[in-house]
């Protein structure tokens, strides 16, 4: 099955998001097609996360967009995380969204 592109993806992500009440917004814009979608989340309570695309070997063959825990710690040390991943790969997406609940509305895969 087809997968979303990124840019399809994240407008979603975000509508979405808003439309429940949370704030979300698009810290960095990646390739349309298919960049690597990066959520952080900030539960405003000096803690975040942040999710990064789930391993092909983690992931079903649906075409929906699974996500995986990269880090849980305070807010800086998830920025020096994303900063290296940004060095990494320069086409990837970041998106952040604020929820105390703590619940990034992503489909997750453990691993």
């Amino acid at each position: 099955m087809a997968r979303l592109t990124s840019d399809f993806w994240v407008s979603a992500y975000l509508r979405q998001a808003a439309h429940d009440g949370l704030v979300a917004v698009l810290r960095r814009r990646g390739a349309a097609e298919a960049g690597a979608i990066f959520v952080k989340l900030d539960r405003l309570d000096r803690t975040a996360a942040l999710y990064g695309p789930a391993p092909q070997s983690l992931a079903e063959d649906d075409g929906i967009r699974r996500f995986q825990l990269v880090l849980d710690s305070d807010p800086g040390s998830v920025e020096d995380r994303v900063a290296r991943e940004l060095r990494f790969d320069s086409d990837l997406w970041l998106v952040e969204i604020e929820n105390r609940a703590g619940d990034p509305r992503l489909d997750l895969v453990e691993g």
